[in-house]
């Protein structure tokens, strides 16, 4: 088997459904399955996907596990030489699977891969290719630097500004919107880190797919549109503290060595900073909608 596709839902029924017909369609010549790890939604997606994909795997949890987990229940029965966590408010093109799979046969170094992405007016999102944080990089973003020089190429270096939108390459991070990685190399780092509960086990994968040896690349030959933030919203208090935290510990965990080593305080005042501003913005939100 080639193919084996994850996608972790939790309330996106609509956008599960058009995904899931855009995955079928790119797997008509490709030896797959398809796997839907329902993370105890509230909507139909359970029987919507029951009803209309019934060749679709669908393990339905009775709590939400987190993103992490639930992808590591299917992680654990995929045959495919390659395995695909895809997020369900996503639609991937016709040829999407069959590019990046002669990509990747084609290049026994890589570990994995990502595409170009982009939102649904056809806007590009910079986190289809970045690099792993560094000192630098964590200090301008924390801060907003890279927010307030958006084309400053010193200080958005984490979205790898030097490498155009078109231009195939190596990548260190791969967004777990779209992340295909080699199914033998997930047999040398392990399954996702379920620390994270829902956001920077993608940063944590890619960093361990390079120090086991092997390379991550941005495949911007085929693209996918990401609605992004419709699978996991950063609108509610939760989502804000699930994703900071999540920050914190792929900082402590994993980048301890060299200068991350003595900047653990400098860091975590920017992710509490950034963390602060996100949750005022909130409260405001709410306090003048009413």
């Amino acid at each position: 088997m080639d193919l084996s596709v994850v996608i972790v839902s939790y309330n996106v029924s609509g956008y599960l459904k058009a995904c899931l017909e855009s995955v079928i369609q790119a797997t008509e010549f490709i030896d797959a399955e398809i796997f839907v790890v329902d993370n105890n939604s509230s909507d139909d997606s359970c029987s919507m996907v029951s009803s209309e994909f019934p060749g679709v795997t669908l393990i339905r949890n009775n709590t939400n596990t987190g993103y992490a987990a639930a992808n590591n229940q299917a992680l654990k029965l995929c045959r495919g030489r390659y395995v695909l966590l895809l997020n369900p408010d996503t639609i991937v093109m016709a040829n999407t699977f069959t590019k990046c799979i002669g990509f990747m046969d084609s290049h026994i170094d890589a570990g994995a891969l990502g595409v170009k992405m982009t939102d649904g007016d056809g806007i590009y999102l910079p986190e289809s290719k970045r690099s792993l944080p560094s000192v630098s990089s964590a200090f301008f973003k924390s801060f907003g630097l890279s927010f307030l020089f958006p084309e400053s190429k010193l200080f958005n270096k984490y979205y790898l500004l030097t490498v155009g939108n078109d231009e195939t390459a190596e990548t260190e991070v791969i967004a777990g919107a779209f992340m295909l990685i080699r199914k033998n190399v997930l047999d040398i780092t392990g399954l996702l880190d379920e620390d994270f509960f829902m956001y920077g086990e993608d940063i944590d994968m890619s960093y361990r797919i390079i120090q086991a040896g092997f390379r991550n690349y941005y495949f911007p030959e085929t693209n996918i549109t990401h609605y992004k933030g419709r699978s996991t919203p950063r609108d509610n208090y939760k989502d804000i503290l699930d994703f900071y935290k999540a920050m914190r510990i792929y900082v402590r965990k994993r980048r301890t060595e060299g200068l991350f080593r003595f900047s653990h305080f400098i860091l975590d005042t920017g992710i509490f900073f950034r963390e602060t501003l996100a949750l005022f913005n909130r409260f405001l939100t709410l306090k003048f909608r009413r």
